[in-house]
């Protein structure tokens, strides 16, 4: 088994820029695509904001099982590469969602006025949440990516030992991922489905069957366009088109049910969600290496910048949300301005939360406690700063291992 080291792949940062920018547009029009603005004639606009960027969440997890299996696959799983995988992950993502789960609680708690009322209530109500990623509408993903953490070793222990289960893998995520939606649709009913990994495990699976086949893979995210084949310039094509023809779909399906009223069988918006979002994480994929390829540097630089900080940005901007919302004051829900408005909030979440996580990683001592791992450019030790970095340094919001 090889166990050399995998080169770092600096275009994943540009992937985690163009998966938070989804989230963000998401978080940022939910009330309006989902209630305040059902009869507004920008309506259609704010909706397809709101469905067409719901790639974020998946890509994440699709790039977090890409990471892992590219960087361990080669290497054995031995009690020393799981102490030190699951100490990283103790130390950079479940401290940072702990602290993350108690500060949003709280809050909840006191805008409601139920901070100081019963106690042992609020308590037990607090570690259920914490156990279910429901603390605050957006810690469910960190919550799953800790499932996904738990089942990584044997996961990989799988993978290592047999060609059959890498050759099915995406087949067989696919098939445990839907028997769940049907089981959960029919009998169980969970209405929280969507903080269990199951609900995410073909996109876990795709992951990691493209980071065992890179070398084959890269050559078609590396060369220029003219330099394909025509057989990889065909399936990009289909791929690109696809990508386009189900979004669209599952925009429209989502606009007629809310704006109308006309809703069909929920497993319709669960395989469209499911089709558009897996053909995003390829499309997304492809994206970043042609704009790392071809950008220009300054547009690289942003988006790097922004992909090292997306997990920060992700814990902190809710908060930039909720305190903006709270200034729409006699906006007409009818109104162009809304829009703007709506607009608006994405500006101050992402800028906003961006500020204030750069300030916290280069002024404040021990923000990773917070924040999770400091980014490699922000780093300002005196041993950093001479170059050597240490082993235990995680990076980014899913992170390239060392």
């Amino acid at each position: 088994m090889n166990t050399a080291r995998q080169e770092r792949l600096p275009q994943l940062d540009i992937f985690r820029a163009l998966a938070i920018l989804g989230v963000l547009h998401v978080h940022s029009s939910s009330f309006a695509a989902g209630e305040q603005a059902l009869h507004s004639p920008y309506y259609y606009w704010l909706n397809w904001i709101n469905i067409f960027f719901k790639f974020g969440t998946p890509s994440f997890i699709f790039l977090s099982s890409f990471v892992l299996f590219y960087n361990y696959y080669g290497r054995p799983v031995t009690r020393s590469l799981i102490n030190n995988f699951y100490r990283r992950r103790l130390k950079y993502i479940l401290l940072p969602y702990l602290l993350a789960s108690m500060g949003y609680y709280a809050l909840t708690l006191y805008v409601n006025g139920r901070l100081t009322q019963n106690l042992g209530g609020n308590l037990y109500s607090f570690i259920r949440a914490l156990f279910s990623g429901s603390a605050y509408a957006h810690l469910y993903f960190v919550f799953i990516s800790i499932q996904f953490y738990l089942l990584f070793p044997v996961l990989l222990k799988l993978l290592q030992s047999s060609r059959f289960l890498i050759k099915w893998a995406i087949p067989l995520g696919l098939a445990l991922q839907w028997g769940f939606i049907f089981w959960n649709k029919y009998e169980l009913h969970i209405v929280e489905k969507g903080s269990l990994a199951i609900s995410y495990l073909a996109y876990y699976m795709m992951g990691a069957y493209i980071a065992i086949h890179f070398e084959k893979v890269k050559t078609w995210l590396m060369k220029p366009w003219r330099q394909l084949t025509a057989k990889q310039k065909g399936w990009t094509a289909l791929l690109v088109s696809g990508w386009l023809i189900t979004a669209f779909i599952h925009v429209q399906l989502w606009y007629v049910a809310r704006h109308f009223g006309v809703w069909t069988d929920s497993l319709w918006y669960e395989l469209l969600w499911n089709v558009h979002t897996m053909l995003s994480a390829l499309v997304l994929l492809y994206a970043t290496f042609l704009i790392y390829r071809k950008a220009p540097r300054g547009i690289v630089a942003f988006f790097t910048r922004l992909g090292e900080l997306s997990f920060a940005i992700y814990l902190i901007h809710p908060l930039l949300l909720a305190v903006y919302r709270r200034f729409r004051y006699q906006i007409p829900l009818e109104s162009l301005t809304y829009v703007l408005f709506i607009y608006g909030g994405l500006v101050v979440a992402l800028g906003g939360s961006w500020l204030i996580v750069q300030f916290a990683f280069r002024r404040v001592p021990g923000s990773w406690i917070i924040f999770g791992s400091v980014p490699r450019s922000l780093e300002s030790s005196p041993q950093e700063k001479s170059g050597y970095i240490p082993e235990e340094r995680a990076k980014g919001f899913v992170q390239q291992e060392k």
